[in-house]
């Protein structure tokens, strides 16, 4: 683990989970698997804080145990995990985007908690949306529940593992942590619930006072008994990797678009404009061909595996009876751009059969690849701007032409990249020295004299890759320090800013006059309101960019992820 991810982890844990956790959470990235004895010692806290923190850590799963064969536990900090952290956002909006405020709020729920039981989510997604509605309205338990069934049936969300049942005749002795498992098949089956109810608005403090007092009078009443929920038992938690295949599925379709659909509509093009199939001389959309590839991995979203290569095998009728119904088109149109697809060089489509018209599978694989838009090839894009920052326009133009020609002396790039020798000697060695581009020697003859000896710069691109994620990370952690100092910075005008705005929602509420109200926003002075406007712009601007960064992050961690899978 390299200093840099360390660091952001760190940053992370300290910014949603406190100092105590961070002590923990820090201690076991640095020194690896601990029992608790040791992490108390290194960490110098109390073990009851240890052992919160490592409930806290646990819960989220960004620790991991193991059992040893003498009977000890051992934790271990899961860094993937904790880093992933920094993309919840884009978990929500994605979530938003697909299902709407419901499935925004049950995913933002789920990542907040950790892993929750059917019941309890819907109950608070419901509460939350009741408290954005009008007077009068309400948010009803079935319209949440049934977007928590949609998306568990399409595996966004997921059962945790459980304790397995033993059986009652089994006399084993109790080990000191239980072994959590669960079957595949059971993981998005949903309980049958009957969840009936709707969403509750808060309360003022005395009702809230008075309501808890009630209710413990009740559970004394009724023997200290609490009822339990339907489900109890049964948790819940967000899919993290089926969200990365919808990103992956994502920028493969945008790939196609980039590619496919200008191909084809540069092909022909009538006198009035309009775009012409290359092959038969008909009107066709322009983005037919990547929703052609959208449909499939729509088709096969659940289907296919998070490993595997290419999508599950799908007919051209299948396909066709799939197309979105604004999508008119004919089957032989269909059949004629899967057939484009198909024999493409970058091989976005592949064909696995003749059955049914013709089957046909998707590459998911981000392997090696002869285009920048290739789905292997994405993250070569992602590499350029960097060095047009870091190095120059030129030292980009001789990391494409390496990238394109695979290997070149000294004096080719020169030629190729119309580059003077003085200037492009330096640019490559600047590059060599930043592992952005390698020096791969061929002798003539055994002695390696250098007269006798081929010099050939090319570019390793996992290296290139590896480092760039390095500074990725390097860069988030950077964006999260500037931030934080924004804020203590502002600390105390934040915090009057916050108790003028609750002394206006408590006057909103009590019907106060709008002269009453104008005298208590005059509290906070025309510079002031400049100085906090500013710091929002700032603070929204790193934000910003540190969804930017991480989608850049996405990218190379999934190439390295897949190449070194390849065999």
């Amino acid at each position: 683990m390299t200093q840099a991810e360390l660091r952001l982890c760190s940053l992370l844990l300290q910014e949603h989970f406190g100092e105590i956790v961070e002590k923990v959470g820090n201690s076991l990235l640095r020194t690896g698997p601990r029992p608790l004895r040791l992490l108390v010692g290194d960490t110098g806290l109390l073990p009851d804080q240890v052992k919160k923190a490592l409930c806290v850590l646990i819960q989220h799963n960004l620790v991991r145990y193991e059992v040893q064969p003498r009977g000890s536990v051992e934790y271990e900090a899961r860094s993937e995990r904790i880093l992933r952290i920094l993309r919840y956002p884009r978990y929500i909006y994605t979530a938003k985007t697909l299902y709407g405020d419901p499935g925004e709020l049950l995913v933002e729920e789920l990542l907040l908690h950790g892993h929750l039981p059917m019941s309890c989510a819907v109950a608070r997604v419901a509460d939350r949306l009741t408290e954005t509605m009008e007077d009068g309205k309400t948010m009803d338990y079935t319209e949440v529940s049934s977007t928590f069934v949609r998306l568990a049936d399409t595996h966004f969300i997921q059962r945790c593992p459980i304790v397995p049942e033993s059986p009652r005749s089994a006399k084993a002795l109790p080990h000191s942590a239980p072994a959590l498992a669960i079957d595949e098949k059971d993981m998005y089956i949903v309980p049958r619930l009957s969840l009936v109810g709707k969403g509750k608005r808060r309360h003022s403090c005395d009702e809230e006072e008075e309501e808890g007092e009630h209710k413990t009078k009740r559970q004394k009443q009724d023997g200290g008994s609490s009822e339990t929920p339907p489900d109890d038992g049964i948790y819940w938690q967000v899919n993290l990797e089926r969200f990365h295949q919808h990103f992956r599925d994502q920028a493969l379709v945008s790939a196609v678009a980039s590619r496919m659909d200008q191909v084809c509509g540069s092909h022909l093009r009538s006198h009035s404009g309009t775009e012409l199939f290359p092959f038969r001389f008909l009107v066709f959309p322009i983005q037919t061909s990547s929703e052609v590839v959208r449909t499939m991995l729509r088709m096969s979203e659940v289907t296919t595996a998070s490993g595997a290569s290419h999508t599950q095998p799908l007919s051209s009728n299948e396909i066709f009876r799939s197309l979105p119904s604004g999508y008119n088109i004919g089957k032989q149109v269909l059949d004629q751009y899967l057939a484009l697809l198909a024999d493409d060089p970058l091989e976005f489509v592949g064909k696995s059969g003749d059955s049914g018209g013709g089957t046909y599978t998707v590459k998911v694989t981000w392997g090696p690849g002869v285009s920048r838009v290739s789905p292997s090839s994405f993250p070569h894009p992602s590499l350029i701007p960097p060095l047009l920052h870091r190095f120059g326009s030129r030292c980009a133009r001789i990391f494409r032409l390496l990238l394109r020609k695979k290997h070149l002396e000294q004096k080719q790039v020169e030629d190729f990249a119309m580059i003077p020798a003085k200037e492009a000697k330096d640019m490559l060695y600047r590059m060599l020295s930043e592992n952005l581009v390698s020096l791969q020697e061929i002798p003539k003859t055994p002695d390696h004299a250098p007269s006798r000896t081929f010099y050939l710069y090319t570019v390793n691109v996992m290296a290139a890759a590896r480092m760039l994620l390095h500074r990725c990370y390097k860069s988030v952690a950077n964006l999260m320090e500037r931030r934080q100092h924004e804020m203590r910075e502002n600390k105390r005008l934040l915090e009057k800013s916050q108790r003028v705005e609750a002394i206006l929602a408590s006057m909103q509420a009590t019907g106060a006059e709008a002269a009453q109200l104008h005298e208590v926003e005059e509290m906070i002075t025309g510079p002031e309101r400049q100085q906090l406007e500013t710091l929002k712009h700032n603070v929204n601007k790193i934000d910003a960019s540190e969804n930017q960064v991480d989608e850049t992050i996405f990218v190379l961690e999934s190439f390295i992820e897949s190449t070194t899978k390849r065999p």
